[in-house]
């Protein structure tokens, strides 16, 4: 196909590291082949990763804001895993964002190394630096809590005429008087709050649709999660947490024929560990009863590289986005979003998602 997919980004955290890492990691991949590790499409509708372009990014970190995205993606506070680190100055700087909601007043309390520090910059016109970027989609990391944040990007992406893909959990997609903002300028809105390949909420949901598929009446639950990067450390200020919550418990009831009542299903972060980095742990209890009222219980550890668990999903989303673009579609992405996202617009079991995303870029309607 030849074109580039020309992106900006607005969070230069672990996720965004992961996701530019991950662009020159698989530079060299075979793509013919039929499975390449961590990618569930090699290629969609011609795409390949690397027809990712990053033209823009935003941040407020003053280690980040001015450095160009090839550095800032290793500067602290980021912590994930590094799996490329050669990667070419890409000769995209760092430009400074609103602070608003993004930033919580409780990171002051915390060492530099493992917290935000405000860059004194002065925040750039954002509309005016996506348009004269060319970016084509606006892609989301903002920390978790960050409403207005998130609205005032989703603002700047309808006034530059770009798609949307919001990975974190603020309600743009899954919010009707926002799609039909991105419907109106017949733009794609992709969301939200983005699912990793094989994390938490994944397992956990494909474990409660299994119990309910083989019969088993689940009646209490726990998701229980620890972690060491600045997304566990931010959601200690427990205000900032209700959409990530919503989010989260709603992915795992949607698999259940009847919802659990709220105090028997508890899911959400518990804790923030230092020293465990980007290594996100989660615990998952299952107490059920099956035939004849014989009790069943499931106890689960699962121990995942927290971002680099998300970037196959978010190039995923990417790429449909484009797709989306080059064939006019404005609007909700149904299938890439019930894929991808735990909060997307209309929730579908995991095989059925899967299936409408294989159709969607075979050229078929959305759903």
């Amino acid at each position: 196909m030849g074109k580039k997919i020309r992106i900006a980004i607005a969070g230069v955290g672990n996720c965004c590291s992961s996701l530019i890492q991950g662009l020159y990691y698989y530079k060299k991949v075979n793509f013919n082949d039929e499975l390449v590790p961590g990618l569930m499409h090699n290629i969609i509708g011609g795409y390949k990763i690397s027809d990712i372009k990053p033209v823009a990014a935003f941040d407020v970190d003053a280690r980040k804001v001015k450095r160009d995205l090839s550095e800032a993606i290793f500067a602290l506070p980021n912590n994930t895993m590094i799996f490329q680190r050669e990667i070419p100055n890409m000769a995209v700087p760092i430009q400074m964002g609103p602070v608003l909601d993004g930033v919580a007043q409780h990171m002051l309390e915390y060492p530099e190394g493992e917290s935000f520090r405000i860059s004194h910059e002065k925040p750039v016109n954002v509309v005016k630096a996506l348009k004269d970027s060319g970016a084509e989609i606006f892609v989301n990391y903002l920390p978790v809590g960050s409403e207005e944040a998130v609205k005032f990007y989703a603002r700047c992406a309808l006034e530059a005429g770009c798609a949307f893909i919001n990975m974190m959990p603020v309600f743009i997609a899954s919010n009707d008087d926002w799609a039909k903002k991105f419907e109106n300028k017949n733009l794609p809105v992709a969301g939200d709050d983005i699912k990793t390949m094989i994390g938490a909420t994944i397992t956990h949901r494909m474990l409660a649709k299994l119990w309910s598929d083989r019969g088993v009446k689940l009646e209490r639950t726990y998701q229980l999660n620890t972690g060491g990067n600045t997304d566990f450390l931010n959601m200690l200020e427990r205000l900032r947490l209700k959409s990530k919550k919503i989010s989260k418990t709603e992915s795992v009831q949607s698999q259940l024929p009847v919802p659990l009542e709220p105090k028997n299903i508890h899911i959400g972060p518990s804790d923030y560990v230092p020293w465990q980095k980007d290594n996100k742990i989660c615990f998952i209890r299952m107490e059920g009863t099956m035939f004849g009222g014989a009790p069943s219980v499931m106890d689960l550890r699962l121990s995942v590289e927290d971002s680099p668990n998300s970037a196959g999903c978010a190039i995923d989303a990417i790429r449909c986005a484009k797709l989306a673009l080059d064939r006019g579609i404005g609007g909700r992405l149904i299938s890439i979003s019930a894929y991808t996202m735990k909060h997307p617009p209309v929730q579908y079991s995991d095989n059925v998602a899967r299936e409408m995303v294989e159709e969607f870029i075979a050229g078929k309607r959305e759903r």
